[in-house]
Order: C-alpha cells, then structure tokens, then sequence
C-alpha cells in the first residue's frame, strides 16, 4: 500500500516537472511569501475601506446638505481623487511630499511620511473616501420621502432623522454599489508593489525576479485575488439578502437569489 502511495506521487511529480506549462513545484516552496502578500494586501485594503468610510460619512452629509460652505471643499475633494489615478495619488504622496523641507522637517516625517506603507495606507484611503461619499450622497439624496415626513411628523430632530432614518436606509441601499467598491480598491492596492512594499502583486513580482520566470508569479497572485474576490462578493451577496429582501417585490426574489453579484 505504502509502494503504491509513493508511486503516485512520483507520477504526479514527474507529470509536474516534464508537462505542466507552470512550476508549480517552485510555487509551493514560495507559497508562505505569497500568504504574507495576501496578508498585507487585505490589511491596507480593510484599514483604508474603513476609515475612509469614517471620513466619507460627514463628507456625503455635507455634500447631500448643498451647504455652500461645506459642499465646495468637498466636491473639490471627491472631483480630484475620482478624477486622478490612484497610482499618481501614491506618487504624490510617497514621491511629492519628500520634495517639501518643510514636511521633511515635520514631525510625521520619519515615523509616517517616510515609510512606504503608511503613504500607501493614506492614498487608499483618501480614494475611496473620494468614492464612498458620492455613493452615500447619492443614497441620502434618495432616500423616501414618506419616511423624512413620517418622521417629521413624529416629532423626530433634524439630527434624529439622520440618525434613524435617513443614514440607516442609505446605508442598506448603498450596498450593492458599496460592493463594487470594495473589489476596486482590492484591486486597486496593486499600487503599493510599486512602492516596494510586499503586497499580493509583489510576491509575485519577486518570484518572477528571483528565479527568471515569466508568468509563474502573476499568475499565482491572480488565483489569490480572484479568491479573494470571490469571498468579497459572496459576503455582499449575503448582506444584500439580509438587509435589501424586503425591498424588492416577491415575484424578483427568487430571480435575484439566482444571480451572482460578481462585479468586476
């Protein structure tokens, strides 16, 4: 039993080494750098959807508000990095600030504005910031205009409608857009591999490098985002029935049950 186990896996290795267009043999030996990849790259994208989503809140209030002296600075704000690419956004601020003595000088210099990393985590999450409070804008804008006067009626404050009424429902109705916008910055964080930090893409990248391959490396991380993504789109997917159902007629939502909300 033992001689017919060992020969298996001496075909599939043999199969490995003299057929398969990849050496997946050598991916495995690498696979721990690519889990750390993984690692950094989930904890940039989670840590700058999660502030920036803290920032974009007051933000989508103001620009939803028109209150001209908010509104302007914020859609000055929302127009640059929507309308920038987020790799020139990186580059400014890892390559650019170091230009200024005075910020140099700062004392954010060494401990933030001089690492890789925490310009990384400030680009992403200014740009999805960007994104997010156009998306909550657009939600607030919309939200029923039967529940704001029910809620006027009831006695409910300016302050307490927002609470109660308006943010939670624009919260629920942004989640399908809200999920595109999670993949994109997923793949988005591809930008901090060219800042020589060792994200997802960079571990492929460095096996490339390392041992004079061609595709083994990106290929290796596009079956980890896609993975990712997967999961991402799933969690959506679940959220969505469990806070949107009641939302769409009952004759669509079998229908909707069967569709992926696979957005990329």
């Amino acid at each position: 039993m033992e001689e017919s186990t060992t020969g298996f896996w001496a075909d599939i290795g043999q199969f490995i080494e003299t057929w398969s267009p990849l050496d997946i043999v050598l991916i495995a030996q690498n696979f721990d750098r690519f889990l750390y990849g993984a690692l950094v790259t989930l904890e940039l994208t989670i840590l700058a959807l999660i502030l920036g989503g803290l920032i974009s809140i007051p933000m989508a209030i103001a620009r939803a508000n028109k209150n001209s002296w908010f509104n302007g600075p914020v859609w000055v704000f929302t127009y640059f990095f929507r309308g920038t690419p987020l790799l020139v956004q990186t580059y400014l601020i890892y390559y650019g600030l170091g230009q200024f003595e005075w910020v140099r000088e700062s004392v954010l210099w060494k401990p933030i504005l001089a690492q890789a990393w925490w310009c990384a985590l400030i680009a992403f999450t200014l740009n999805t910031a960007a994104y997010t409070t156009e998306l909550l804008r657009g939600a607030i804008e919309t939200t029923a205009t039967a529940k704001v006067e029910a809620a006027k009626a009831g006695g409910f404050l300016n302050w307490m409608r927002l609470q109660c009424i308006i943010l939670p429902s624009a919260f629920r109705r942004a989640l399908p857009a809200y999920s595109n916008e999670v993949v994109f910055m997923l793949h988005g964080s591809v930008v901090a591999s060219t800042i020589t930090i060792q994200d997802l893409l960079g571990a492929g990248r460095w096996l490339n490098r390392q041992y004079y391959l061609a595709s083994e490396g990106f290929i290796t991380a596009a079956v980890l985002y896609f993975v990712l993504v997967l999961l991402i789109t799933r969690g959506f997917r679940y959220g969505e029935k469990h806070w949107l159902s009641h939302l769409y007629p009952e004759e669509t939502k079998k229908a909707r049950e069967g569709l992926s909300t696979f957005r990329i």
